[in-house]
């Protein structure tokens, strides 16, 4: 079974040693992803854009591993304080409304200040 790496480009990805993305077989493993556009680098201020970001950076990641959004069977989703629940939940209902995967929302710490959500995924094709 062939193991297939997948990086978004973030330069955190080498330092602190994982992939964004693990395709093993017919799973794919997504890290968790906050709402930096990587691109340039940049997080916006308001919790929805974050989430959306975090969306686009989770699809794009899916797709090179050969997945879509729709094989999406387990995500959480980590926020920096509870009222970020409802836009998060705005976001997430767009992409995985007619999906419906497993969820989880934890309120918790993120690693920097300006990060409000992380979002991690499991998708499996089969």
């Amino acid at each position: 079974m062939t193991r297939k790496l997948i990086s978004s480009g973030s330069p955190f990805e080498k330092v602190a040693g994982y992939s964004r993305a693990v395709v093993q077989g017919a799973w794919c493993f997504v890290a968790g992803t906050t709402g930096y556009d990587y691109a340039s680098m940049a997080m916006p201020v308001d919790v929805a854009d974050q989430a959306a970001n975090a969306l686009a950076t989770i699809e794009k990641a899916l797709a090179e591993g050969g997945f879509a959004m729709s094989d999406v069977v387990r995500a959480t989703y980590y926020v920096t304080k509870a009222e970020y629940a409802d836009p998060v939940f705005a976001a997430t209902g767009r992409v995985f409304g007619e999906i419906r995967p497993a969820a989880t929302l934890l309120v918790c710490d993120l690693l920097k200040p300006e990060m409000k959500v992380e979002i991690e995924v499991t998708a499996f094709r089969g």
